[in-house]
Order: C-alpha cells, then structure tokens, then sequence
C-alpha cells in the first residue's frame, strides 16, 4: 500500500549555517553575498534591496492536496549602495494568507458563442485574394 503513504517533500533550497556565519553586515555587496550563499530564490518585487532563501516542506496523502508542514526564509538585506545590511530568518508563523480578487474587467464588444466562432468564418475562407491598389502586378 505505499501508493497511499504520505509523501514528504522538501522544496527549496537554503544556504548552510556555514555558508551564512560567513556574512558580515556593513562589508561586503551583492556580489559577496552571491558567491557565499548562491542565487536567491527570488529578490523583491520593486526593488533589489531584499532578497529571499526559501525552503519547505510539504506533505500529500493520496489525491488529497498539499500540505505544508514547514516553511524557513532568509531575507538578507541590503543598502541603496548596495551594501550588506543584514538577515533575517523567517518561517510558516511569519506568512499571511493572500485572497485573490475575483474581480475582471469588461470589454468593449459583444460575446459570441462557440456555435457563432466555429460558424463565423464560412465564406471567409478561400475567398478572393485583396486588389493591389497601386496598380501593377507585384511587390
């Protein structure tokens, strides 16, 4: 029956306790920090001073759906020069669940169904090839 047994996944990836006792605030830039800790999961979304090591782990029984067990983020930090200002260690506790809006917006026009789409081209389709207007016979 291992097809019913949960499964336990780690997704992610974090640098190592090594890898960040390495860090020294106020010392080193980007590129430092890059070379220590690899590629940021992602950075910010409006800037570049922020970025984050993300890892989890998530659990699934059956067809049921995921489950998330754990989460740890590293958010390390840095100045407008680009500078090493801190990091900071985050985990599940610290997130905030995010509704999306199910708002949209309307267009201009009218909405047509598959039967008039599917429909819609008879008589458009090997029709007449469109007159060059400037005379002559070609490009």
């Amino acid at each position: 029956m291992s097809g019913c047994a949960k499964d336990v996944e780690q997704r992610g990836n974090l640098p190592t306790p090594e890898s960040l006792a390495k860090l020294a605030p106020g010392e080193q830039t980007r590129q430092d920090v890059q070379s220590i800790l690899g590629t940021p999961a992602t950075t910010a979304l409006f800037d570049q001073e922020n970025w984050y090591y993300i890892s989890g782990h998530t659990t699934q029984y059956a067809f049921y759906p995921n489950h998330e067990l754990d989460r740890t983020i590293y958010v390390v930090s840095f100045d407008t020069r680009g500078i090493l200002e801190g990091v900071r260690k985050m985990n599940l506790e610290d997130g905030q669940n995010v509704t999306p809006e199910a708002r949209y917006t309307k267009t201009k026009g009218r909405e047509i169904g598959l039967l008039e789409q599917l429909l819609g081209n008879i008589g458009r389709i090997g029709g007449k090839a469109p007159q060059n207007p400037g005379g002559g016979s070609g490009p």
